[in-house]
């Protein structure tokens, strides 16, 4: 493979990434080669093994004659990944906190456009800031296994983000980032991977709440 293909490979492969993230691919939506390739100028050989890459990521799924399409995930599939989410994202802020060469910026870009998402009820634009941060956060630790181990999960915490928005209230999901930039920008690692550990803990709660909810009337 030329070295410009693979460069390729990983800019298409980034694009689709950050779409899946950010929830403007929805799980369970197909991805054509064909119509990627002509909307990215692209051929379809490095969109093919950007899914492939995808698909390692467990971002993707494919099927023989149906294609590639986002990975669904149900409440039962969500459970599980909380308490390793809670683990990459404490370890992360603990790293990004003791990082010399931090730098806040896009921590606190992404910060004040969920407040202004948050001020023009604009859910969808909030959650995918939202999804920004924890990513930012994550690529501070400087640490590539644990940006690939979160990258895993990026289906999971986007469907999340994107079911559950609605227990929140808006301006206070923004501010519940607040803690851990504040942490960060100290230097103190301890309190900023207890954050992080936190915030996550507490959408876990919110989505066992809606399990056991759904199972009480499912029992009814």
């Amino acid at each position: 493979m030329s070295i410009a293909r693979t460069v390729l490979r990983e800019q298409v492969k980034e694009v689709l990434l950050e779409r899946i993230l950010r929830g403007e691919l929805e799980p369970g939506e197909r991805l054509v080669e064909t119509r990627l390739a002509r909307e990215l100028g692209t051929s379809q050989a490095p969109v093919r093994e950007a899914l492939r890459d995808l698909e390692l990521l467990r971002l993707v799924e494919s099927e023989p004659f149906r294609g590639a399409r986002v990975r669904a995930v149900d409440d039962s599939q969500l459970l599980p990944v909380f308490p390793v989410r809670a683990v990459l994202e404490e370890l992360a802020a603990t790293e990004a906190a003791r990082n010399p060469d931090r730098n806040l910026g896009a921590l606190e870009r992404e910060l004040e456009a969920m407040r202004d998402s948050a001020a023009a009820a604009d859910w969808r634009t909030q959650i995918a800031h939202d999804l920004a941060f924890h990513r930012a956060m994550v690529q501070m630790a400087g640490n590539e296994p644990l940006l690939q181990s979160w990258l895993v999960l990026g289906v999971q915490v986007s469907t999340a983000f994107a079911t559950y928005h609605t227990f929140w209230d808006q301006a206070e999901l923004a501010e519940f980032h607040v803690p851990i930039v504040e942490a960060i920008r100290a230097g103190d690692s301890r309190r900023a991977g207890a954050h992080a550990r936190k915030h996550v803990r507490r959408t876990e709660r919110v989505v066992r709440r809606r399990v056991r909810d759904a199972q009480r009337v499912a029992a009814i």
